[in-house]
Formats: C-alpha cells, structure tokens, sequence
C-alpha cells in the first residue's frame, strides 16, 4: 500500500526541484551559504507541493487515464490508491508544504503560492489548451529559479532567465511530441491540447527553441569566461535529447535523464565542469 502510495507523489519528478540550486552553484556562493537549512527546507516544500499537484491532477484524470496505455498503470486511475485517500495524502501535502514555506521571507513564500496557482490553473484549464500547457510547464520551472534565488538573495541574470524559460519550453514541447508519437490518432482524445497543434509544429517548435537555447546559454556564459567549455556539452545535450524524441522515444525530460544513459553521463560531465570551472 506505502508503495503504491509513494509512486503516486511521482520522486522522480523531484529532480525539477534541483532548479532552485542553479542560482547558488551558478554565482559561485555554495561554500558560502546556509546551503543545508535554506536550500534544504526550500527544497522539501517545493517537493511536498509539486506532489500534491501531481495528486490532484491525476484525481481530475483517473477516469481518461484508465484508457491511457502507460497511465492506466498509475495507483489513481489504476484503483490501487482510492480516490478519497489520494485527496486527502494531497491536501495533507499541500499544507506542509506550504507550512514549510511559511518560514522563508515573503519573496519565497509568494513564490511557492505562485507556484501552487500556476500548477492548479494547469491541473483546471490550461492543460487542455495549446500553447498554454507549454508556458504554464516554462512558468513552473522560472518560479523554482526565482526562488532559489530569493533563499540565497542572489540576482539572477537576463541571459539565464531566457535560457530556463526557452528550455523548459524545449523539453515540454519535446514531451508533448514524444506523446503525440505514441499515441498516434488517439493523441487528441488522452491530451486535448495535443488536438490544437497543427501537424509539424510541435517539431518546428522544439528545433526553434533548441537553437534560442544554445544561443541565450552561449550568452550568458560569454561573461564567465570558464564556464564557456560547458557549451559543447549543452549542445550536445540538447541534440541527443532531440534524436531521442525524434525516434519517438519518451519525451519526458526526467524520464529521458534517469534511462537514458548518455543523457545522464553529459548531465553529470557538465555538473562536474560547472563546479570546477566556478569553485576550482
């Protein structure tokens, strides 16, 4: 039962939560900062949050996901978590996320509650509506930036700003073309938005943003002249993400880190790189 319970919160999707961490590593204060209190409390309210949202959006979709092929297979839809123990393992994460999120400065706690009506606005409406399930995913992934950057009250630049906001836009448009390809026909009646995308955009869409990406990143590490060796990695990155999409592969941007293996590798070398050029 725990476990079924434990899928349902979706750990993986945790990695997104990392985000918050890129204005500390990136400005070169993490030896410098109460990394383990500040970093680490923000951390667990944005996971405790972001589960809930999951949890309310597949209890507003258990009854399409039971025809889904791979998401039929969730404990919601499945009915091996019932309906009314989701809700309340929802609400009860919600508030502790949010009672958490309550001990940090105003900027991160309207953050969090940002973050919180973005996700319900989704779960609600914007899911189903193309353009507006892509901005509102980008949207989620700019709150976590911001607001590690207001737990480490550490500017953040421009160039960065467009480059989290064209990549989240990148792997969600990915995402949603990956499912488009394995749903074939029947992609309009699992997702409604993927109706409103006139055939090739979806690909267009990820090219344009792919390259917006390489540019806005190249920009932003012109002025860190060391971090200029991670961009061949962050090509490569977003190449290989691209065949795997392109060969109708899950486009999900944690699935695609955690199975496949060369995505995980570049991942990891341009982490490694980030640290050494920054801190060595």
């Amino acid at each position: 039962m725990m476990t079924h319970y434990l899928i349902m919160l979706r750990p993986t999707q945790w990695l997104k939560n990392l985000m918050l961490f890129f204005p500390l590593v990136l400005s070169g204060q993490l030896l410098t900062q109460d990394v383990v209190v500040r970093g680490g409390l923000a951390f667990v309210s944005f996971c405790l949050v972001s589960s809930a949202g999951y949890v309310f959006n597949d209890l507003l979709d258990r009854e399409r996901d039971t025809f889904h092929p791979k998401k039929s297979n969730r404990p919601i839809p499945s009915g091996k978590v019932s309906a009314q123990g989701a809700a309340l393992c929802g609400a009860v994460l919600l508030a502790a996320g949010i009672a958490i999120a309550s001990r940090f400065p105003a900027g991160v706690w309207w953050l969090i509650l940002s973050y919180i009506g973005v996700t319900l606005s989704y779960s609600l409406i914007f899911k189903s509506v193309a353009l507006m399930d892509l901005f509102c995913i980008s949207a989620g992934f700019l709150i976590r930036l911001y607001a590690g950057a207001e737990a480490f009250a550490i500017p953040i630049s421009p160039w960065l700003f467009l480059t989290v906001f064209l990549l989240a836009i990148f792997l969600s448009t990915g995402k949603r073309l990956g499912e488009s390809f394995s749903l074939g026909d029947a992609a309009g009646d699992h997702r409604a938005s993927l109706a409103g995308y006139p055939p090739g955009f979806l690909a267009g869409t990820m090219y344009m943003t792919g390259s917006a990406v390489l540019v806005t990143y190249t920009m932003y590490v012109v002025s860190r002249p060391r971090l200029v060796y991670t961009v061949p990695l962050c090509l490569f990155g977003l190449l290989r993400y691209t065949i795997r999409v392109a060969s109708g592969a899950n486009g999900d941007p944690t699935d695609s880190l955690l199975k496949d293996w060369v995505l995980f590798l570049v991942s990891l070398a341009w982490a490694a790189v980030v640290i050494w050029s920054v801190y060595r």
